[in-house]
C-alpha cells in the first residue's frame, strides 16, 4: 500500500510549489499532527529537516509515514522535489535544493551545531522557488531556521511559525518570530490548513 502511494505521488511530477519544514526538540510529534492534516492530493512537495544525531538511523520517514496523508521518503542526492511527496533529510547531511529543483547532499560544517541544518535547506529552497515556497518552523531548542525563514520572506515566499505557546520547546519559533516575523503564527492544525490552501490546485 505504501509503495502504491509513492508511485501515485511520483506520477504527479516535479513540484511547482514546495513547503519546507524545520524543527528540533518535540518536532516528530508536531510533524505527525501536521502531516496527518494535509490534503492527500496536495499539489506541492514537502521537505523536512529535523535535528537528529549524525549517527541516528534514518527511521523518521517510517515513523512519519504511519500518520501522514502523503507518502514519506528519505531525500537522496539528485532526487527531484516531487509534488504530493514528503521528503525527509537524511541524518548527518545538509539537504539543499538546487536551482534545477533537485536535491543535493553536503557534509559541510555544521550550522547552529546541526547537520542537517534548517537554515541551509530554507536558504537554498528560497533561491530555487522564490514566491512558490512556504517555510514552516516548529518546536525546537535552537535558533536554526530563523535566518532561512527571513530569506524566504525576502524572496516573496510564505512564512509559517508554530505558536510558541503550543510548542514543546518554544526557542525555535520565538527566534524565528524575532528575526523574520511570520505571515501566520498559529497552532499546527491552523498551519496545516494554510498549507492546504497554498498547495491547492
Amino acid at each position: 500500500m505504501a509503495e502504491a502511494r509513492r508511485i501515485a505521488a511520483a506520477a504527479q511530477g516535479p513540484a511547482r510549489r514546495t513547503v519546507v519544514v524545520g524543527g528540533s526538540a518535540g518536532a516528530p510529534a508536531a510533524l505527525m499532527k501536521l502531516l496527518a492534516a494535509l490534503d492527500p492530493d496536495l499539489d506541492a512537495g514537502v521537505v523536512i529537516v529535523v535535528h537528529l544525531g549524525a549517527d541516528s538511523p534514518d527511521m523518521l520517514p517510517t515513523i512519519l509515514d504511519t500518520a501522514s496523508s502523503l507518502p514519506v521518503v528519505l531525500a537522496g542526492e539528485r532526487h527531484p522535489v516531487v509534488s504530493g511527496l514528503v521528503h525527509v533529510a537524511p541524518s548527518g547531511y545538509h539537504l539543499l535544493v538546487d536551482r534545477d529543483r533537485n536535491f543535493a547532499l553536503s557534509v559541510d560544517d555544521k550550522v547552529c551545531c546541526s547537520r542537517p541544518s534548517i537554515d541551509v535547506l530554507f536558504n537554498s529552497a528560497a533561491e530555487a522557488y522564490s514566491a512558490a515556497l512556504a517555510g514552516v518552523l516548529l518546536t525546537g531548542a535552537s535558533g536554526d531556521g530563523a535566518e532561512g525563514l527571513r530569506r524566504i520572506r525576502e524572496l516573496g515566499g510564505l512564512a509559517l511559525v508554530q505558536d510558541p505557546a503550543e510548542a514543546e520547546v518554544e526557542t525555535m519559533p520565538r527566534a524565528a518570530l524575532a528575526l523574520a516575523g511570520a505571515d501566520l503564527c498559529a497552532p499546527v492544525s491552523v498551519l496545516a490548513a494554510r498549507i492546504n490552501g497554498f498547495g491547492r490546485r
